[in-house]
């Protein structure tokens, strides 16, 4: 009897581990997704000499600014998704630039209620992949074209 009450009490240790573990993966998430909402929101917003704001075409420009000739930072690194642990995420572009980023990971987030306001569009997601960090924080995708295209991103309430 009691190795199967201490088999059982093991089982629920470490259901109770992996479950504690997944939601500091989903902390680790939304940190770095406002790193790089952040890094792209100062990157937008420093305009060159020509004046117009952009967004940058990779997540390396966001390392190292090439429109300024001294080393402009936006993020300090490229961070690997807490999730699949993968160097990789998914980008989100307008019009050839990236927007935002986003998890590659098909799992259900344990968290799915009680975001910051800035992430309310995180909200009953059903992947992590779903969860879009955009600058800025209500840029929304876009439905596909009636050509066809390929969405595209604007402004939330934007037509």
């Amino acid at each position: 009897m009691l190795v199967a009450f201490m088999g059982v009490g093991l089982v629920l240790a470490s259901e109770l581990h992996a479950t504690a573990a997944r939601r500091e993966k989903e902390r680790e998430l939304l940190f770095i997704g406002h790193e790089f909402r952040n890094a792209l929101g100062r990157y937008y917003d420093s305009t060159p000499g020509d004046g117009r704001p952009r967004y940058p075409l990779t997540l390396q420009e966001l390392l190292r600014d090439p429109r300024f000739a001294n080393a402009r930072r936006h993020l300090r690194r490229l961070y690997a998704d807490p999730v699949t642990g993968k160097a990789e995420w998914g980008v989100l572009r307008q019009e050839g630039r990236i927007v935002g980023i986003h998890s590659l990971s098909p799992q259900l987030p344990i968290k799915q209620d009680h975001f910051l306001d800035e992430d309310a569009s995180l909200r009953r997601k059903q992947r992590y992949a779903d969860w879009h960090f955009t600058y800025p924080h209500d840029l929304m995708l876009a439905q596909p074209d009636a050509a066809g295209g390929a969405p595209g991103l604007k402004p939330k309430g934007a037509n």
